[in-house]
């Protein structure tokens, strides 16, 4: 590409970069020894995906990461995966596959440049600084020309940044835009300086709802890095399953997934437990990123009333709070999170589709889903649970 001065190579296999090779393109943030940015582009995270057989031959996640470099130097790396379903995405387009192949096409496979099974936000084309530009631009061509090439029915970068969906649209990619329920940190020094401003209403239901909650006859204990016991990833497990059966049919992530994570990514992880006589009956795991607390797995084999609430919401507003974090991401879907302070916002998608016909009508298509998502929003922002007025009702 350009003249042989950037090169753009596939892998297999994650293990055929250094980490600290990717790491530099992931996380620069990270090298001053603090945290990354986003926990789940890291090295660690996707390596503990593909080692425990998450991703790979069977799942319908192939790997295919996708490298630049420029005069022998990596600039730029993107998780990129080959796809035989549309299973684990949480963008979703079924219809897409369903009126592609109606119309006698073949949809899958199909690349996908994303974090498996997490519907979190954040950068997708991994550069090292000052190769912003050029490393993102080579990447995106490189994913175009590997679908091209593979007469492949389209291309997907899902959950990107505000940035990368700026920066797509202008290079001919197809911009989606989704929504998202997000707690954001206001300066706030404490639970009470959050509830100070809501609502009445909205105060007082939340401290019923944490007191219906904190009384369920046991304790809520949280854990990260070192706390994290062998057992706690035995209970988590079976949250998983449990929860994973009912939304998903199966669970994404294998059992190996949580044996590795406890050697490498506790340190990235904040469970959160309802323990009765010291056995955890409920419990909520959260990556944790330098500036946002992501809430991803729950599940129980107790019901308590509101204990989900207080484990997967205000649990996380609670360690936000007091490490100092800016948002929490609370998930896909939910507009229960509204009343409980988490805020609609708007989420970002691009797509490269082969066939001239079909990338028209999903264009159409796309333009007037984007302003559906943007008037939601609107409604739902005036629908929170803040306060008017600095001065609005007491209690």
């Amino acid at each position: 590409m350009d003249g042989g001065q950037i090169e753009i190579e596939l892998h297999s296999s994650l293990a055929s970069i250094p980490r600290e090779v990717w790491d530099a393109c992931a996380c620069p943030e990270a090298e001053d020894g603090g945290r990354a940015n986003d926990p789940f582009t890291t090295h660690r995270f996707l390596s503990a995906l593909e080692e425990s057989g998450s991703v790979g031959p069977g799942t319908g996640w192939q790997p295919r990461y996708l490298t630049a470099k420029s005069d022998g130097h990596m600039i730029a790396v993107a998780p990129l995966y080959a796809k035989s379903h549309s299973q684990g995405e949480y963008v979703f387009d079924h219809n897409w596959a369903h009126a592609y192949e109606n119309a006698g096409g073949r949809y899958y496979p199909k690349l996908q440049v994303a974090v498996p099974f997490s519907p979190v936000t954040g950068r997708r084309f991994l550069t090292r600084p000052g190769f912003e530009a050029a490393g993102q631009a080579a990447l995106v061509q490189g994913m175009v020309q590997v679908a091209s090439d593979n007469e492949v029915s389209g291309a997907h970068i899902t959950f990107c940044s505000d940035a990368e969906a700026a920066a797509g649209r202008e290079m001919g990619l197809l911009h989606r835009t989704g929504q998202q329920f997000h707690w954001v940190n206001d300066g706030y020094g404490s639970f009470d300086d959050f509830l100070s401003a809501l609502s009445s209403r909205k105060r007082k239901n939340i401290r019923k709802e944490r007191a219906t909650a904190q009384g369920f006859g046991g304790e809520i204990v949280a854990a990260t890095g070192g706390d994290i016991e062998p057992q706690h990833w035995d209970a988590m497990w079976q949250f998983y399953q449990d929860t994973g059966a009912r939304k998903w049919g199966s669970p994404y992530l294998t059992r190996a997934f949580f044996d590795i994570a406890h050697d490498s990514l506790r340190d990235d992880i904040l469970m959160v437990f309802a323990m009765r006589d010291g056995v955890p009956v409920a419990g909520a795991m959260n990556m944790i990123g330098r500036e946002t607390l992501y809430g991803r797995y729950w599940g129980c084999v107790e019901h308590h009333a509101c204990v989900h609430f207080e484990l997967c919401y205000y649990q996380a507003i609670d360690w936000a709070i007091a490490n100092g974090l800016k948002t929490v991401e609370a998930g896909a879907q939910g507009e229960h999170k509204l009343a409980r302070g988490y805020l609609p916002v708007e989420t970002h998608s691009l797509h490269w589709i082969r066939d001239a016909g079909f990338r028209e009508a999903i264009a159409n298509y796309l333009e007037a889903e984007r302003a559906a998502v943007s008037e939601e929003i609107e409604v739902l922002t005036g629908w929170g649970p803040f306060r008017n007025e600095p001065q609005e009702d007491h209690e």
